[in-house]
């Protein structure tokens, strides 16, 4: 893990304080004890100072001005929400810069806690991507995850499994998010189930024994602890009757298979075809964020089926995923019928073809390999 560079950069130079956001696991404390070898650190998962800092959050603050540290990095900030009223007081009345780091940020969020007056700047930790592994083996990625600890590992079976296990004791459980833990954690297995396609929550309380509204607060839930996004449809319609409801995706591919029972993903099956689409959405989901591009991705879908897997910005790029090398004709039917229907700027096909080729109706067929490259050297968006 040490020897892999990552690609994000935490910038203080023009903003006092920053907070640095991420899943557990995506190498938060790695990066900033690499990036800021000489900050003073303060680490919450430790009991003891975290016990200190909950009854005693004024410590910091005395500590700051009889130290003078340039740098003070807060780790898991969102254990003890009370400390960002003595960070903005720092803020204010030192010259000491801050780096708060956490795996939630609901309790800073929904907590009233301080949030620094709009001061801090927001970073995102993302697992590790293409333009970070080198040679990256596209059957390890979508069986391990790339979380880089389940990717080194050879056998990281272990690993995903105790990764849902503490996330749901930690994450859930120990900060009181729900009531219901049981119930919490089937819905887990059933967004899992579920992955990537509409969600309907009325049938997800059914199965998981909740309301509808209860499923809605799980799902806020599983975005506010990193945990997942949200994918909103394209709804700027013409003529054609659009699909409405959203799509849901984990994080990473390997907490998905973790989550479904462990087996091996294969070339060729259907479940192959989804893990490949979701890894590459992360990808770009990573890039958007490390770029600070800004862009909102949708997914465009017909009542009659037609559908394009992501749209990234506003029709800037349409793409579809296919875990396969030959393109057949009637997998460019969503991609045509979107260009029929709006002016898109630029089409593309990411699939597992060897050599890049460029079809008559101007769609671009690209192997998963360069597309990567392409998207990292900003040739697409």
């Amino acid at each position: 893990m040490s020897k892999i560079q990552r690609h994000l950069r935490i910038d203080l130079k023009g903003a006092p304080a920053v907070f640095l956001w991420g899943p557990r696991k995506t190498g938060k404390t790695t990066l900033l004890r690499t990036q800021f070898p000489q900050a003073k650190l303060y680490d919450l998962l430790k009991t003891d100072l975290k016990t200190t800092l909950l009854l005693h959050p004024e410590r910091l603050r005395e500590e700051v001005l009889g130290q003078k540290p340039k740098i003070v990095i807060i780790d898991e900030v969102q254990k003890v929400p009370a400390l960002l009223d003595e960070v903005h007081w720092c803020l204010e009345n030192t010259k000491t810069k801050f780096i708060l780091c956490g795996s939630s940020a609901r309790k800073v969020r929904h907590g009233s806690a301080n949030l620094l007056g709009g001061r801090a700047w927001r970073f995102e930790l993302f697992p590790l991507t293409t333009s970070e592994i080198k040679n990256i083996d596209l059957n390890r990625a979508l069986n391990h995850g790339v979380l880089p600890k389940h990717y080194l590992e050879k056998h990281p079976e272990r690993s995903l499994k105790s990764y849902i296990l503490d996330y749901i004791n930690e994450e859930i459980h120990a900060e009181a998010l729900v009531r219901n833990i049981p119930a919490f954690s089937n819905f887990l297995e059933m967004v899992a189930l579920g992955h990537g396609q509409l969600i309907n929550y009325a049938t997800m309380g059914r199965d998981c024994g909740v309301d509808g509204k209860t499923v809605r607060e799980y799902y806020q839930i599983l975005e506010d602890t990193l945990l997942g996004h949200t994918l909103e449809p394209w709804r700027k319609t013409k003529k054609r009757r659009l699909i409405e409801t959203a799509k849901f995706y984990l994080f990473d591919v390997g907490i998905v298979r973790a989550l479904k029972g462990m087996h091996i993903i294969q070339p060729g099956t259907v479940e192959f075809g989804h893990s490949f689409e979701h890894f590459l959405i992360e990808e770009i989901r990573a890039y958007l964020s490390y770029k600070e591009k800004g862009a909102p991705l949708s997914f465009w879908k017909t009542s009659t089926g037609l559908e394009v897997d992501l749209i990234v910005g506003h029709l800037d790029l349409a793409l579809e995923f296919k875990a396969t090398s030959r393109i057949r004709k009637e997998e460019l039917k969503g991609l045509l019928a979107l260009n029929e229907e709006h002016h898109v700027k630029q089409s593309i096909i990411v699939c597992l073809a060897e050599e890049t080729r460029k079809l008559e109706n101007n769609i671009l067929i690209l192997p998963w390999k360069v597309f990567c490259q392409k998207l990292w050297r900003d040739e697409l968006i």
